[in-house]
Formats: structure tokens, C-alpha cells, sequence
């Protein structure tokens, strides 16, 4: 996640998205409830001893740390506020621009610490990664059976949040035709003016935007050589822009033409408008690539009641129709729209795309991730 590795933060009047302090010791938060439920092993809220218990124990730490999660991206800010205000849990949110990858170095670096992230909000493949590694907790939120088995991780170390499609945002005023597709973007007129939000070793936007280039280029979910070969064209043409973009970027005119999810184009197209900024937003037909993040709990999180009890409000019909009105697809939509609790006028508001979305599957992540790491370098440099 990221701009320039997530988005720009800005803190709301509440003042809830604190920074954590530089330093840190130990945990003080109680690890067990009244009954003595061992909390940071719960599986369930049912292992806690139902809601209530879960509710009472996440009171009693009354922090939750958070990382990487900007108030303006994909209406992170209602979720803040709204968790803070129906529990009274103070949200302690560091690096706001944080990467997925600055996620999960702060969950290696301060193990043991009451400063570590409780929560994560990674791009689908760290997340992954994470859970690999051993960096995350087993939890099934109540929700957990209604979410599709392909988004979430058997065992609920990792399950899929929120997400959209990868699109091409462009100011009209700078620019004077906007690109729809990624063909469009080797055109000569566009030179110097194509970024991505992040470089795509670290962010999961950016690897986002990569995939859905290799789509368009002859590539696969098993193959996102092409993608790379493509932002290697932007840069020998001249197109590609190394400045990673974000709102700031865009107001000054250094990245009129920026790849990133659907979500975050149409928020800025919103609060462009009243600075004069006309921008547009296309999903391009040719590389259609969906993603989600992904929520997890950290292993060793200081306060792992408040870690529970925010994955169940996130995914509490509360919860996701805040993500939908920040033009995010919650990951509970197919259900909801089936159960009749979404917010019928925010779906309707999201840009139109045609098709089921498909996901890469982890090894394919996996294995696009390493050819990255080989390739991307070489290929944007000089």
C-alpha cells in the first residue's frame, strides 16, 4: 500500500491517528480476560468468550497501533473514528505512507515491544509473505465463512479487506487527451508524464499497476515479465516518470498521468475538483487486473484484544460500506448486496467494469514478486 507508499495522511479535528512514540518497552496490555482466556492465542471471539468478553477486554488495553493506513485512503479515517468512538480505544497510527514492506519490518524489528503494530493492511502477496514467515495470528472474524475461500487464508492468518481495479487517473487541464488504455501510454505526447504511486518491490499498488500492464502486454498471472518489458519502453521512450505520485505530486503538476487503483483516482477526482484540477479516471480495457488487501493481526500484537476487536468491526456491515464510500469494493460486497445491507448509493457510485475479477493464486504472487526483484531495477534505470 502506498503513496508514496500509501497516500498522503491528513488528520482529522478528533485528532484519533496519533504518532507512536520513538521509543518502547514491553507490553502492558492484559493478554487475558476476566476468566483468564489466554487472548492472544484466540482464534475466535468465541475463544475469548463471546463478544462482550472480546468487547470488555480490548477496553481494558484501550490502544490500538496501527501502520500505514492514511486517513484519506480508501476512507480510512471514517474507520478510525467510528471504531474509536462506538469502543473508546485510542488509534495509534504510524508511517501513514508506510509500505507493506515498512509493515512488516516494524512487525520484525519491534517483536516484543509496546510499539509494534497490532494490525496490517497489505497489498495481497506481502500479506502472504507475512504469513509464511510466521508474522501472523490465526484469527476468523464472525464474518469469516461469508468471505470468498479464495480471498482469505484457510487458517485466517491473512483475509482479503477491500480492494478495486488498477486505472489511470490524468489531469485534463495539463494533459490534453487521457489516455485510456496501457497501449496509450507509449504514446510520444504523454513523455515524462506516466507514474506509479510506488516502486513495486515495496508497494502493493504499484505491483498492482505492473500486473495489469503484463495483461495488457501479452503477460499472465504466471508471467509478469511483460510488465516489467513495458515500464522498461516507458523509460527508454521517455514517458515513464520516476517520481513515485501522490496528491501533493498531482496538485504541482509533476505527475499528471498516475496508475493506481480505481478507489484512490475517483477519491482524488473528488477533492481535485475544488482545487480547480479536472480529473479524470479510466479503468484501461486492455490490462483489467482487480487486487485486494488484505487484514492480519500480528502474532506478537501488544494489545491483541483491540488487534480482534477491530478486524470484527472492519468487517461488520459498518464497516464495509465505510470502505465503499471511500469508491473501495469491500470484500464483503457479493454478500451484503445479497443480504441487502449495502449502501445501495455508494455501489452505484464506483466506476462501471465489466467481467468477474480473478486473482493470482500465492505461488503465482510469489513468483511475480521475485521476478520483480530480479528485473524492475534494471529496467526504469539510467
Amino acid at each position: 500500500m502506498t503513496i508514496p507508499a500509501r497516500a498522503a495522511a491528513v488528520v482529522g479535528a478528533l485528532g484519533i491517528a496519533l504518532t507512536l512514540s520513538a521509543c518502547g518497552a514491553a507490553p502492558t496490555g492484559s493478554s487475558t480476560t476476566a476468566d483468564g482466556k489466554n487472548i492472544a492465542t484466540a482464534a475466535t471471539a468465541a475463544d475469548v468468550g463471546g463478544m462482550d468478553a472480546l468487547v470488555a477486554a480490548a477496553k481494558k488495553e484501550g490502544v490500538l497501533n496501527a501502520i500505514a493506513i492514511p486517513r484519506d485512503w480508501a476512507n480510512y479515517g471514517a474507520l478510525i473514528d467510528g471504531f474509536s468512538a462506538k469502543y473508546g480505544i485510542k488509534v495509534n497510527v504510524e508511517n501513514p505512507d508506510g509500505s507493506s514492506q515498512d509493515e512488516i519490518n516494524a512487525v520484525k524489528t519491534r517483536k516484543g515491544q509496546d510499539r509494534a503494530p497490532d494490525v496490517l493492511d497489505l497489498g495481497a502477496s506481502f500479506a502472504q509473505a507475512a504469513a509464511a514467515q510466521g508474522l501472523t495470528a490465526p484469527y476468523k472474524v464472525g464474518a469469516f465463512d461469508r468471505i470468498p475461500e479464495t480471498q482469505r487464508d484457510a487458517q485466517g492468518r491473512w483475509f482479503n479487506d477491500y480492494g478495486g481495479y488498477v486505472s489511470i487517473g490524468c489531469d485534463a487541464k495539463r494533459v490534453k487527451a487521457c489516455p485510456q488504455t496501457f497501449a496509450d501510454l507509449l504514446k510520444p505526447e504523454y513523455k515524462g508524464q506516466v507514474a506509479l504511486n510506488g516502486n513495486p518491490t515495496k508497494s502493493g499498488s504499484a505491483f498492482g499497476g505492473v500486473y495489469a500492464a503484463a495483461l495488457a502486454n501479452g503477460g499472465s498471472f504466471d508471467d509478469i515479465q511483460p510488465g516489467i518489458d513495458f515500464f522498461g519502453k516507458l523509460k527508454k521512450n521517455g514517458n515513464y516518470n520516476p517520481v513515485e505520485s501522490t496528491p501533493a505530486t498531482v496538485e504541482k503538476g509533476e505527475t499528471p498521468i498516475s496508475i493506481d487503483w480505481d478507489y484512490l483516482n475517483s477519491g482524488y477526482a473528488e477533492q481535485f475538483k475544488a482545487k480547480g484540477i479536472d480529473w479524470k479516471v479510466a479503468v484501461p480495457s486492455d490490462g483489467v487486473y482487480a487486487q485486494y488487501y488484505a487484514q492480519a493481526i500480528n502474532k506478537d500484537a501488544p494489545h491483541p484484544a483491540a488487534a480482534r476487536l477491530w478486524q470484527e468491526y472492519l468487517y461488520s456491515a459498518e464497516g464495509q460500506n465505510l470502505w465503499l464510500k471511500g469508491h473501495a469494493r469491500p470484500v464483503l460486497m457479493p454478500a451484503m448486496e445479497a443480504d441487502g445491507s449495502i449502501d445501495k448509493a455508494a455501489a452505484a457510485a464506483l466506476p462501471a467494469v465489466e467481467g468477474t475479477p480473478k486473482f493470482p493464486t500465492e505461488q503465482q504472487t510469489a513468483k511475480a514478486k521475485e521476478t520483480l526483484a530480479q528485473g524492475w531495477a534494471a529496467a526504469v534505470s539510467g
